[in-house]
């Protein structure tokens, strides 16, 4: 399967477009994490556990695209948008990561 951001693909010919297809996650956030992501900002660096929590995130939301592709017989997803929210009451601690693309057949 074929994900790509572009409204293509290099050398293929789009036969048919099946659809959009969309991808979500949402995800807890842990007050540890929280609570060093804090310090790191102050001091600052880079924040290992957050980088490693929004790979998690975008690869769980790609695989969901992907298999709703994969359903619709696509052998590509064009066009793919991802996105990040953070979303919660005042406290933010939820993180929804989102893909969306259009399912395609490639002659």
């Amino acid at each position: 399967m074929i994900i790509t951001t572009t409204d293509g693909v290099d050398g293929r010919k789009v036969a048919s477009y099946l659809g959009l297809v969309s991808g979500e996650t949402v995800m807890g956030t842990n007050i540890f994490r929280d609570l060093f992501a804090s310090v790191r900002n102050i001091v600052g660096g880079r924040s290992g556990a957050y980088e490693k929590e929004l790979k998690a995130g975008r690869e769980a939301a790609i695989a969901a695209l992907t298999e709703q592709a994969r359903a619709l017989g696509a052998d590509a997803v064009v066009g793919v948008d991802l996105d990040y929210e953070v979303i919660g009451g005042d406290d933010k601690t939820m993180l929804m990561v989102s893909v969306n693309g259009t399912a395609v057949k490639l002659a």
